[in-house]
């Protein structure tokens, strides 16, 4: 294993590890830690934000340009994933599963669509 993926590999791990932790506190009324919640996914984006701009680093590749495509494509994600977790909601949440499987289908369809969109069809 490279070193470069050995450090991706870690800071992948305890960012997402803080980040859903993070969010947990945040949602779950159970827990009454909202503030300290928004603190650790804030400190888990930053651990994966810090990630990825070491890996494009060593892997030699230039900054991420921000343009007019990559701000779609993010909004595009953005928008799949909640039609995901509105579906994962309506489903486990609201005790509407056949309605929800299928709003989480539509959800997971639309995020595979992201593959071409970054990449291209060649």
């Amino acid at each position: 294993m490279k070193k470069k993926n050995f450090i991706a590999l870690i800071l992948g791990t305890l960012g997402g590890l803080l980040f859903a932790l993070g969010l947990c506190m945040c949602l779950l009324p159970a827990w009454n830690a909202f503030t300290p919640g928004v603190v650790v996914a804030v400190i888990g984006a930053v651990i994966l934000i810090i990630m990825l701009v070491l890996l494009r680093k060593a892997s030699g590749k230039p900054a991420i340009k921000i343009n007019a495509r990559s701000v779609g494509i993010l909004i595009f994600g953005i928008l799949s994933a909640l039609i995901l977790g509105v579906g994962m909601c309506m489903a486990m949440v609201w005790s509407m599963m056949l309605p929800g499987i299928v709003v989480g289908v539509i959800g997971i369809l639309l995020l595979l669509c992201l593959i071409p969109m970054c990449k291209g069809l060649k």
